[in-house]
């Protein structure tokens, strides 16, 4: 009987006797340095690193508890190293695949022994202050007919205005300084993403970046359209590229130099995707190239990081092999390529953004984690706000963890004006059940690199998926708008919204001036 015909339904029984021994051992809290003394799981250790790693970062045991790895994750991960599966889990291993039965035993076994029956929730290293801190709450009528799937809040402080776009509707709101609404525009499928900036004739003109579809598929119905934003330019639309995998942003840069405004898009897509260059043509038509070939691109921040003179990539990639890449112009149409930070493909990141924190005039990367919406949905004390501080030639050395479940994004800016950087956060899968008020943080910082966390009273207007910050009412202070996606993606069983499943949006303006 050859391997790919050869049908296996249970352990063998070695295996299955040593896995009840591990679990036996692992409650009386046994050191795992000593369960590695065994040979089998210290194979199995050698077996994971072998074969995990060659996608993503080696993921060690204790990132997630025993059922997540051997209910969600392992059979996931199964069929990408070949193994074939009959109903209620039973494997083989087909012809080609790339590791062996007996082999896969020993890897499962291993993290069947060494995680963690539950994780620990993460200490906080600072108790929040339960206050407005500097803001206060500015919301628009609530529309109860409609259902609040909010998936893009940005602000246009050229035109005193903003936008946001709804996942059901497929549309652009545009909110005057009121905060009363006007439908703007209707799209193929909601925007997640805009670029303001001036058009050739110098009017303005928002860039949207419509994602095709939310669902976790490879479809290929990303759009990134240009739209006209003053009263007599509604007219003025065109379509920079179609068929994209899942965009979530697009951004301008003029890579080759030639003087014309390219963009780089950042195709998260789902087991397929890229990150991509829409290249300007002469006639104003863009071709698109690939600069990375793999799905997760989610962040990009273009600058000059050799100070070539030369337009550079910093992107965050979100899926898998998750981490930092940078991508230095190699002035030929192309780029060189160095990771910077990598991380657990368990982590979900979320955003980041380059400030100097620490005054040395070196940029740092704020970064979060926090995207459940995957085979892991359970509460992760590794989630939250994190500062890597710059050391030079792009290296980064962790200075500051805050943990928050399901930290979405964060934003630095001098939000009190006192000459430092402070910190807002959102947390799309924040613990609503016992820690609702996770869901948007204020960091005040009070000392170098020491914040005072403040839990803003607003959970229950909302639940935030999406943020921008920048001076909305023009009074020299960074104000803060939230999108409320109100509905799905709830990871906690038998959790209802307690929050305003109607109200798309609010404001939080800054009292500083």
């Amino acid at each position: 009987m050859n391997i790919r015909q050869r049908r296996i339904t249970s352990y063998s029984p070695y295996l299955l006797s040593f896995i009840i021994a591990c679990l036996v051992i692992n409650s009386c809290r046994v050191d795992n340095s000593d369960k590695l003394r065994d040979p089998i799981l210290l194979e199995g250790q050698q077996l994971a690193q072998k074969h995990c790693s060659n996608c993503h970062q080696f993921p060690a045991p204790d990132l997630l508890d025993k059922e997540t790895w051997i209910q969600h994750i392992l059979p996931a991960m199964a069929p990408k190293l070949g193994l074939e599966s009959y109903p209620g889990g039973q494997y083989y291993a087909g012809r080609d695949a790339a590791i062996s039965f007996n082999d896969w035993q020993k890897l499962v076994a291993y993290y069947q022994a060494l995680a963690p029956i539950k994780l620990k929730p993460a200490k906080v290293p600072v108790d929040p202050e339960e206050d407005w801190a500097i803001f206060s709450l500015q919301k628009p009528q609530v529309d109860t007919s409609q259902t609040a799937i909010t998936t893009l809040v940005a602000m246009d402080t050229a035109g005193h205005q903003l936008f946001s776009s709804d996942g059901i509707r497929s549309d652009l709101t545009r909110w005057n300084q009121q905060l009363q609404p006007t439908k703007f525009r209707q799209l193929p499928s909601a925007a997640v993403n805009v670029q303001f900036l001036p058009d050739a004739k110098g009017n303005r003109q928002g860039v949207f970046t419509s994602m095709g579809t939310m669902r976790a598929i490879d479809g290929m119905k990303g759009e990134v359209v240009s739209l006209g934003l003053s009263d007599n330019q509604l007219a003025d639309s065109s379509t920079i590229s179609t068929d994209l995998p899942r965009p979530l942003q697009s951004v301008p840069v003029d890579i080759n130099k030639d003087g014309l405004t390219d963009w780089v898009v950042c195709g998260f897509g789902h087991s397929k995707g890229g990150l991509y260059w829409l290249k300007q043509e002469s006639n104003g038509k863009f071709s698109r190239q690939s600069i990375r070939d793999v799905a997760g691109p989610l962040q990009t921040i273009v600058n000059d990081f050799n100070a070539d003179g030369w337009s550079d990539l910093m992107v965050l990639f979100a899926h898998a092999d998750e981490g930092i890449w940078l991508f230095l112009n190699n002035k030929k149409g192309g780029f060189s390529e160095r990771n910077v930070l990598r991380f657990p493909a368990v982590y979900g990141s979320t955003s980041f953004q380059l400030v100097d924190f620490n005054k040395d005039g070196r940029q740092d990367i704020l970064y979060t984690c926090g995207d459940n919406s995957d085979y892991s949905p359970i509460l992760k004390p590794y989630h939250g706000v994190y500062i890597y501080l710059n050391q030079g030639d792009f290296r980064y050395k962790q200075a500051y963890f805050y943990p928050i479940n399901g930290c979405t994004k964060a934003v630095a800016t001098d939000f009190d004006k006192d000459g430092d950087l402070d910190i807002m956060s959102i947390a799309f899968f924040a613990d609503f059940q016992d820690n609702p008020s996770e869901g948007c943080l204020y960091f005040e910082q009070q000392e170098p690199m020491k914040f005072l966390p403040h839990t803003l009273p607003i959970t229950t207007y909302g639940r935030w998926i999406c943020m921008d910050v920048n001076d909305f009412d023009q009074d020299g202070d960074a104000d803060v708008v939230l999108g409320n996606f109100s509905k799905t993606f709830i990871i906690q069983k038998d959790l209802k919204p307690t929050w305003d499943t109607h109200l798309p949006l609010i404001l939080l303006k800054n009292k500083t001036r």
